[in-house]
């Protein structure tokens, strides 16, 4: 039985409303000091909103807070820093023309006299902090020079310079490549041996098992149970988090695979290099590589958004070009961006506009919108991707991350492309949506579409490609085949030393 005492965090019958929707109902969480405690739980489970009220940024309707033995109740973030609880958050909105330092210290500046600002302090204390991370970049390094990976970086820097007694991470690795990852898991050891306490809230699950001591679980605003992580199988959290079996986390099914439909050959542009391959219809082709490897820059190069130096792309067999986005889709080649808040959704337009947005001159009956067809067919879309919402003129801000995500998706389904290019995409889903997703891509495949996956988890990868091309340093540096991966013959440890510039 454990004492009061041996808790640093308690969270006691919290319960927390929007209007009519109840995000937490009567929860509860305890923290011990110096354990990371893994929070589970599908997107709209109640996490990040439990998470928020801790920080100050929501106040619970109803229930009572105690960090380290005391009554604890903050007004925001800043007052929850001062009293030993930082946050990392899921979602970044970095300042993009702070410097790094600036960003590190945002609302705790070294000052003089608490009134005049003490660059030189500032920039020498967050040298120390970045260097200690090993982070590539000066402390003056403006934010909007760093790729998504690198802010993620720094938002963790920024939550462990506080010098906190709890630390919150809301999906830390989202971004991150394995090599990165590695480094935060040494951090996080680090912490705990300062007796520093971590709620790490994750949906990979192999995470969870390799960095986490206990676990609590959360599904629809509840507290379903917690235990102690060695006591419990994946298959039996994945049980609790969904309320149901969820046989298979990657249900790929084998497709009749045709002839090419698009090719690229010797393509070159910015951080990628000479790059070949072809795509056939029904395929996944699954690309895997570091973070930076020129995985994400390959894709953006082909979908318009960057420019190509050199090298020629085809599809069904002729030579073309897409000097744009709009080029691109209206031949056929969509494309799910990693970053779906910058890239993919209006967020405060509808789900409706969101998914009808490329697909409106199909909806058009001269200059106007054949607005019965539009909202029937992104209702029928939405309803097969099971997007949560009461209805489909709700925005895109109001929802989950998992449900803005399929929302992206639902609009290139829409759209029908001979190329779907989906880069993480199901970076921040939870488990039950993931496979949602999964099986998706199988459906697209099965339609004939030539798809095209890239995911920084290696399982995600192996389980759901047809084919795997790995990126290493801007270059494809080897293919597997599923054959090759089903047999034993490849398998993670081979991928991975691949990916790190290994024959």
């Amino acid at each position: 039985m454990e004492k009061k005492e041996d808790y640093i965090l308690e969270c006691e019958g919290i319960s927390k409303a929007f209007g009519g929707t109840q995000a937490l109902s009567n929860v509860q969480l305890h923290v011990r000091r110096g354990e990371v405690h893994a929070l589970l739980g599908e997107n709209g489970a109640g996490k990040s909103t439990l998470m928020k009220t801790i920080i100050g940024l929501y106040k619970a309707d109803a229930g009572s807070i105690t960090f380290e033995g005391k009554p604890y109740s903050v007004k925001g973030p800043v007052e929850a820093i001062a009293a030993g609880i930082s946050m990392i958050h899921q979602e970044l909105n970095p300042e993009p023309f702070l410097s790094i330092a600036e960003s590190i210290f945002l609302k705790r500046e070294n000052t003089v006299g608490g009134v005049l600002l003490n660059k030189k302090e500032q920039n020498r204390r967050a040298a120390e902090i970045l260097n200690k991370f090993d982070f590539p970049y000066g402390p003056k390094t403006l934010m909007q020079e760093l790729t998504l990976a690198q802010v993620q970086m720094i938002e963790i820097i920024k939550a462990v310079s506080c010098d906190a007694h709890l630390i919150i991470m809301d999906e830390p690795t989202s971004s991150l490549d394995s090599e990165e990852t590695e480094h935060l898991f040494r951090t996080i050891r680090e912490l705990k041996d300062k007796g520093v306490a971590i709620i790490y809230i994750s949906h990979r699950m192999d995470e969870i098992f390799e960095i986490c001591d206990r676990v609590s679980v959360f599904r629809d605003g509840t507290f379903v149970n917690s235990c102690n992580l060695g006591e419990v199988t994946k298959d039996e959290l994945i049980s609790m988090m969904v309320g149901r079996n969820v046989a298979n986390v990657f249900p790929k099914t084998d497709c009749e695979i045709g002839e090419t439909v698009f090719k690229v050959e010797n393509l070159t542009g910015n951080g990628f290099e000479n790059i070949s391959f072809e795509v056939h219809k029904g395929e996944i082709l699954g690309i895997s590589g570091l973070v930076g490897s020129g995985r994400s820059e390959t894709m953006r190069a082909i979908f318009g958004l960057d420019k190509i130096k050199s090298g020629s792309m085809y599809l069904d067999g002729k030579k073309i070009t897409n000097k744009s986005p709009r080029a691109a889709i209206k031949k056929g080649i969509c494309m799910v961006n990693e970053d779906r808040k910058e890239y993919g959704l209006c967020l405060f337009r509808s789900i409706r506009e969101n998914i009808s947005l490329p697909n409106l001159p199909a909806r058009q009956r001269g200059l106007l919108i054949n607005q019965k067809r539009e909202k029937k067919e992104c209702g029928e879309v939405a309803k097969m991707l099971t997007v949560k919402a009461a209805s489909i003129e709700h925005d895109g801000f109001s929802l989950s991350g998992g449900n803005q995500q399929k929302v992206v998706i639902a609009k290139w389904f829409m759209a029908n492309p001979k190329v779907l290019i989906l880069d993480e995409p199901t970076r921040g889903v939870d488990v039950g949506a993931k496979a949602e997703i999964h099986s998706l891509m199988c459906e697209f495949a099965a339609k004939g579409m030539a798809v095209i996956m890239i995911s920084s988890e290696l399982p995600e990868v192996m389980g759901m490609s047809d084919r795997i091309l790995i990126y290493h340093e801007g270059k494809l540096n080897g293919e597997v085949l599923r054959e090759e991966i089903v047999s034993g013959v490849m398998g993670q440890e081979k991928i991975l030393a691949k990916e790190f510039g290994g024959k």
